[in-house]
């Protein structure tokens, strides 16, 4: 995964891909600065910044000490998790919750930096809306972890998850009963109704609570948009714009 690993230390003057990496975690880490692949002034004193905060030298190079430090939070995030009995729903929620306290979010422009490319394998830009790559990723964890087939599919786009689960028959529509959202376990997925596609977000379930369920998810804010900037923890009350899909 490149954007875990340290190429070559950077300095003043350099450019490239590298260079807008470390832009992008110094960012992220509260010492921010211009995302412009382009190792400047400007550049060199974020990272003199962020190195006096982690109480490392203040030389201004990200060597791989450095590094090390930047790319932490994404690193904790993706370290393997004991099974201890738990159900692959529970499992995902797990990765879910260990993404949620690292702080995942959006740097520079829109649906960009370095956690969107992790959710996305690769991909970011406006376009990319990462909701789906997100708890399909958590998913794919869990799946790895247990050695056991994804319960849904890999996918960046919500439409595609709801019809493979209607063609697994995992497919639960606007549960309004009790005994439906009784099937709703952790780790399942809510698929909000709407947009052109018919569907334009998701999220993973944390549990069922009467008329409202409680969520993880990506590419929201606290508004509960469809497009917002960040992995965040929110309350959902059920109505006719949701379905799920079971695991």
């Amino acid at each position: 995964m490149s954007d875990l690993q340290l190429e070559k230390p950077l300095r003043k003057s350099m450019k490239g891909g590298q260079v807008k990496l470390i832009q992008e975690w110094v960012t992220l880490h509260g010492c921010a600065t211009g995302i412009d692949n382009e190792y400047g002034p400007a550049t060199v004193a974020a990272v003199k910044l962020f190195q006096a905060k982690v109480k490392l030298p203040q030389t201004g190079v990200v060597d791989q000490a450095t590094f090390d430090k930047l790319v932490a939070p994404m690193r904790r995030a993706l370290k393997p998790i004991a099974p201890n009995g738990r159900t692959l729903g529970q499992l995902g929620l797990a990765y879910a919750q260990q993404h949620l306290k690292q702080g995942p979010r959006e740097v520079g422009k829109p649906n960009c930096g370095p956690w969107v490319r992790l959710y996305m394998d690769g991909n970011e830009g406006e376009q990319w809306f990462w909701c789906a790559g997100f708890a399909t990723f958590c998913l794919r964890q869990a799946s790895h972890t247990l050695d056991q087939k994804m319960p849904v599919l890999r996918s960046f786009g919500v439409r595609q998850i709801a019809d493979a689960a209607k063609a697994a028959r995992t497919f639960l529509g606007r549960p309004t009963t009790v005994a439906q959202r009784k099937r709703i376990h952790p780790g399942a997925l809510f698929l909000e109704e709407g947009g052109r596609t018919g569907y334009l977000h998701t999220g993973m379930v944390v549990n069922v609570a009467g008329s409202v369920f409680h969520t993880i998810e990506g590419n929201s804010n606290p508004g509960g948009s469809n497009n917002g900037f960040e992995v965040i923890a929110r309350t959902r009350a059920f109505g006719p714009a949701y379905d799920f899909a079971l695991v």
